[in-house]
């Protein structure tokens, strides 16, 4: 079992990792018009990375691969749209809605708080708002194109990933007159 567990937690990084290399080939930072673009299109690689590198900090396959889920669906999605939906953005680019830099900011942002907690969460949604603010303030999408691609990011998070659970967990229960508490861990 453990065996497999490691297999499919190579297999999911690998996947996150070749994903991200090629959205990062198709949309060089070279090419960014200012200082502010530039920062957004390195922070939104930043954000998936951090939480690949929490899963291994924390050495949560479990995690690893609900994240690899999340981050396909979203670049999945975000991409299926831009490509079955002709938008023009403030550029000119036909293929403006969703933003697919404010998704995949989101996606990772959203993992960290979702997986790991609010005192991650904070710091990364204020990270993925910026590389949002960024796509608008750079004329590359408009309001609507960046929320469509922050709401993609945050509802495929919700939608894989669990809660990440470390040490003993009590949960309270009741059922049919009877009241306890319900002690778990995980190894």
């Amino acid at each position: 079992m453990g065996k497999i567990i490691i297999n499919r937690t190579k297999h999911a990084g690998i996947l996150i990792i070749l994903a991200l290399f090629v959205n990062f080939v198709f949309s060089i930072p070279v090419y960014a018009s200012d200082d502010i673009e530039l920062a957004g299109d390195i922070i939104r690689i930043i954000l998936p990375l951090t939480a690949v590198g929490m899963t291994v900090y924390y050495d949560d396959h479990e995690g690893l691969v609900q994240y690899a889920k999340s981050f396909l669906a979203t670049v999945g999605t975000t991409y299926a749209l831009k490509y079955s939906i002709s938008t023009d953005g403030p550029d000119g680019d036909s293929n403006s809605f969703p933003s697919g830099h404010t998704a995949i900011a989101f996606s990772g942002a959203s993992f960290l708080q979702r997986r790991y907690g609010w005192e991650y969460g904070i710091p990364a949604y204020v990270a993925a708002s910026f590389v949002g603010w960024s796509r608008i303030e750079s004329d590359n999408h408009y309001l609507k194109d960046v929320l469509a691609g922050a709401a993609l990011g945050v509802i495929s998070t919700y939608i894989f990933t669990d809660p990440y659970q470390k040490g003993i967990v009590a949960t309270p229960f009741v059922d049919d007159g009877q009241y306890g508490m319900m002690l778990s861990t995980t190894f």
